[in-house]
């Protein structure tokens, strides 16, 4: 085997995904360890704390996982040795299910570690944060500002992210495509408008503002600023969220999917709005909106797109509905509804609903 050049061989371990196999083949020698370890793309560490004694062997990782606490040096460690790196997803996930979310890391690491990245790893165009504790404003200025590449970036429930972090990202960044700002309460109207008004509005397609509750519809206004809005989720983020905002999000022509799922005061107004003007909405969450009717709903058979509507805890909606709903938007594929509808669906509605092959899912 050691007639075989490191070329072949590495042309040969290419070929393997399977993490398994690829481990069984590095133990049949020095040089398929030395070969396997070249050529790996990808690895998920679960203890960092041994970062230092193997990192070195993966020079040309592509992507790199931790769901463990990480500190500032291991951040350094990894800068330092796999500086190629393009993925760097740092979620972090409770271990089980008696785990406490509301622990703070001690140590995990802070703005010094991202700077070590931000610094070391120019090729990143995803950084994956969510609920790392130690994350705020200063963290995020040093990504956006070092990281011209930078396609997605995931903050959520990072609780120290502020509006000062949305003003950086939207007077930096012009690459980024993908914004995930989930639980962080601290974001509100002021910071949204910094977004919207950068040169990242030409260039941001995803962004999920789910359960922050202090902003409003002078917030969404805004957001409508941005020339590539494909997804929007505002999932509960509170009563201030109304049909103005969701009137406003029916003049987009860009955006495609759409969570409004528990903001009380949406109303038909919105679904009419929507069923009306967004012409290209081929999704739509409408969870929770009790003041969503099966009157407002309806009006979606005008829709010449749509194809996924969950409407999930909508009280107000009749198996009728339903009916009409899927009969006449000859679009629709994916429809979710309460369970309790199915119990007194009349057959003859159920196979109307069949023929026209929209799939139900009764939750």
């Amino acid at each position: 085997m050691e007639k075989l050049g490191d070329d072949l061989l590495a042309l040969i371990m290419s070929r393997i995904d399977d993490s398994a196999y690829r481990k069984s083949i590095s133990q049949v020698s020095k040089q398929w360890f030395r070969v396997e370890g070249l050529t790996r793309s990808s690895l998920r560490v679960f203890e960092p704390n041994l970062l230092i004694n193997f990192l070195s062997r993966f020079p040309n990782l592509l992507k790199f996982e931790s769901s463990e606490e990480i500190t500032n040096t291991h951040l350094q460690i990894l800068a330092e040795k796999c500086p190629r790196i393009q993925v760097l997803n740092l979620n972090f996930k409770k271990k089980n299910r008696f785990y406490d979310e509301n622990l703070v890391l001690d140590d995990d690491f802070d703005e010094k570690g991202l700077s070590f990245i931000a610094k070391g790893c120019s090729c990143l165009n995803t950084v994956c944060l969510r609920k790392r504790s130690g994350v705020g404003d200063d963290g995020v200025a040093f990504l956006v500002k070092f990281l011209p590449k930078l396609l997605t970036l995931d903050l959520s429930f990072c609780d120290k992210v502020s509006d000062e972090a949305l003003r950086v990202i939207g007077s930096v960044s012009s690459s980024l495509k993908n914004l995930n700002l989930q639980g962080c309460w601290l974001v509100s109207d002021t910071g949204l408008k910094s977004l919207a008004e950068g040169p990242v509005r030409m260039t941001l397609k995803k962004l999920i503002l789910a359960e922050c509750d202090r902003i409003t519809d002078c917030a969404v206004l805004s957001l409508m600023k941005l020339c590539c809005l494909e997804e929007l989720d505002l999932g509960e983020c509170g009563p201030n969220v109304t049909d103005v905002a969701g009137e406003a999000i029916a003049s987009s022509e860009t955006v495609k999917r759409l969570n409004l799922s528990w903001l009380v005061n949406v109303s038909d107004a919105t679904v009419v709005a929507l069923a009306e003007g967004c012409k290209n909405l081929n999704a739509l969450n409408l969870t929770g909106c009790e003041f969503v009717t099966g009157e407002g709903v309806c009006t979606l058979t005008k829709h010449r797109s749509l194809k996924e509507l969950v409407l999930t805890s909508c009280e107000k909606l009749s198996g009728y509905d339903l009916e009409e709903l899927v009969l006449g938007c000859q679009t629709l594929e994916h429809i979710v509804v309460d369970r309790r509808l199915r119990f007194w669906f009349p057959m003859e509605v159920q196979d109307n609903i069949m023929r026209q092959y929209c799939w139900i899912d009764w939750k």
